[in-house]
């Protein structure tokens, strides 16, 4: 690299995973956010000769990449939950149908290696501030208010700064935050257990298990009574754990061994990539699953349905077989 290569390495490159959630949080898409760093940075490099140090470098940084997400949301859907689109189902019992392709631009789940940091209370904010919640919640907002509520209430930026960034006034992004912060407010964001939490992990591999095992009566030990389900790419979702587990025991389980789930984090939260056995019985990538877990029990499930992301989460499309330890199981034990 040339000298000038190395310096504005040196100035931006330990920005990059901060500005990897910022992007994350503006568009709801971890592969799009991808994207729009690599924009933000080639942007960066092309204006870094005439950067005159006025404000700090993640300022500058920052000021980019919110443009950029700002550009790129003009002509896209906001990504969103199928409990961002309508209320429960309350309909005849039936399989889960999925929208048409292109009708509606579904969240992603965001590893938690992609934006992890060194310093341990880094990592707790970092976890805080992309929960699935929140980003769904995020979503929902006008993007120039999503915008200043993150910068203002998520990256702690000051007003004058904020209004910088986006070259509006201070009044205006005062003004504009208070409307963002009513509407979020409506937003029930649940005090959750940290993934790391001994309870949280006991959660997460009893709702592996319930799976691998196709037993409903396990998922009803780990479900708390107002858990909800959803999946992408279908519109439907649940709400309380009897609609719940009537769903998923009459129409996913299937029988015991069809499914593996391999433990991991997304979004600062208990997550797990899903594998489930095709046609020919081999164990195919099927999604992710990342589940809101509190101190009383799994709330949320949102699973979802897309093979690419198994890949995003650094995991292989297949696994081995490893129904023998099912193979005694004659019947779930729910049964």
């Amino acid at each position: 690299m040339t000298s000038n290569e190395d310096r504005f390495a040196a100035d931006t490159e330990r920005f990059r995973r901060e500005l990897l959630a910022h992007c994350y949080r503006m568009v709801g898409s971890a592969h799009d956010a991808e994207d729009l760093v690599q924009e933000t940075y080639l942007r960066a490099w092309r204006s870094y000769a005439g950067f005159e140090g006025r404000a700090s470098v993640r300022s500058w940084l920052y000021k980019i990449a919110t443009n950029v997400c700002l550009t790129a949301l003009d002509s896209r859907q906001s990504r969103m939950l199928p409990s961002g689109l309508a209320a429960p189902y309350d309909g005849p019992d039936r399989p889960p149908i999925p929208s048409a392709p292109g009708e509606v631009s579904w969240l992603e789940p965001l590893p938690d290696r992609w934006t992890a940091a060194d310093d341990p209370a880094a990592v707790v904010v970092a976890r805080e501030s992309v929960r699935l919640a929140l980003i769904a919640s995020l979503q929902l907002l006008p993007p120039r208010q999503r915008a200043i509520l993150i910068l203002r209430e998520v990256l702690a930026f000051p007003a004058t700064d904020t209004a910088e960034i986006l070259g509006t006034t201070t009044a205006a992004v005062k003004s504009a935050l208070q409307r963002a912060r009513s509407r979020l407010d409506e937003a029930k964001l649940d005090d959750l257990l940290e993934p790391t939490d001994e309870r949280a992990r006991a959660l997460l591999d009893g709702y592996i298990t319930a799976f691998e095992r196709s037993d409903a009566g396990l998922l009803e030990q780990v479900l708390r009574a107002d858990a909800t389900l959803e999946a992408t790419p279908f519109r439907d979702w649940q709400a309380g754990r009897t609609g719940c587990i009537h769903l998923l025991d009459a129409y996913v389980l299937g029988t015991p061994g069809d499914w593996k789930l391999i433990a991991t984090t997304a979004n600062g939260q208990p997550a797990a990539a899903v594998y489930h056995r095709d046609a020919g019985g081999s164990l195919q990538a099927s999604g992710v699953v990342v589940l809101t877990v509190t101190a009383t029990g799994i709330s949320r499930i949102v699973e979802f349905h897309d093979p690419a992301l198994v890949a995003t989460f650094g995991f292989p499309d297949s696994q081995s077989d490893s129904t023998s330890k099912w193979e005694t199981v004659n019947s779930r034990s729910s049964r």
